[in-house]
Formats: C-alpha cells, sequence, structure tokens
C-alpha cells in the first residue's frame, strides 16, 4: 500500500531527474536536450488513454484488444525516442557528450518516476 513515504519518495527522484534535463541544457547553454523531458512526460499518455478500450466487464481481462496494443506500441515509439534523440544529437555534434549522458538518465528517472507513481496506486484502485 502506497503511502505519504511512496510519494514524497517519488517527488523527490522526480525533481532529481528535472534537474538533470535541465542541468544538461543550461551547463552546456544549448536547449536541445530539453526535448526529452517532454517525451517522457508524454510518454504514458497512449497507455492512458486506450487502456479503457478494451474489453467489458464480462470479457476476460487477460485479453488484450487493438486499441490497448496500439497505446502500448505509441507508448515504446515515445520511450525509445526519448532514450534515442540525445544519442543522435550527440552523433550530429548538436549536443555535447555531457549533456547527453545526463540528459538520458534525467529523462530515465523522470519516466521511471511515473511508472513506479502508476504502478504504486493502481494496485489500491484494484479492490475497490
Amino acid at each position: 500500500m502506497a503511502g505519504l513515504k511512496t510519494v514524497i519518495l517519488l517527488s523527490f527522484v522526480l525533481a532529481v531527474g528535472f534537474l538533470l534535463i535541465i542541468l544538461s541544457c543550461a551547463l552546456w547553454a544549448n536547449w536541445l536536450p530539453l526535448l526529452v523531458a517532454l517525451t517522457f512526460v508524454l510518454a504514458p499518455l497512449p497507455n492512458a488513454l486506450f487502456a479503457h478500450c478494451g474489453g467489458d466487464e464480462f470479457s476476460a481481462s487477460d485479453n488484450a484488444t487493438g486499441p490497448v496494443d496500439l497505446g502500448r506500441f505509441l507508448t515504446s515509439i515515445v520511450v525509445v525516442t526519448g532514450f534515442a534523440l540525445p544519442v543522435v544529437l550527440t552523433h550530429s555534434e548538436v549536443v555535447r557528450p555531457g549533456a547527453c549522458v545526463m540528459s538520458i538518465i534525467g529523462g530515465g528517472l523522470v519516466y521511471g518516476t511515473i511508472l513506479a507513481y502508476s504502478a504504486a496506486f493502481r494496485q489500491d484502485d484494484e479492490f475497490d
């Protein structure tokens, strides 16, 4: 059961992730790595939007329908883009390698926090 300590820990990790992303931009005076924060914030949206497009309450819960799979596919595209964008920008010498590493770590922390928050509080909703 998720409590106040869980929320405080997740908010701290989220703040550290955003701090790393903002520092990766500010230290090298290039604000393109900030796009990573946008991709990781938008990543759970397709999953959340298409999660309720499954079957009705009389169908089996293991049945994955087309819209649910489409939401998972779109989420995976956005997540891969979030990790690949700094690498591509670094390879094209638009962003420094240090900014790339900080941006990837910060983005991973942001997306991991979003996943942990949704997993921690999804368990409480299933028993209602």
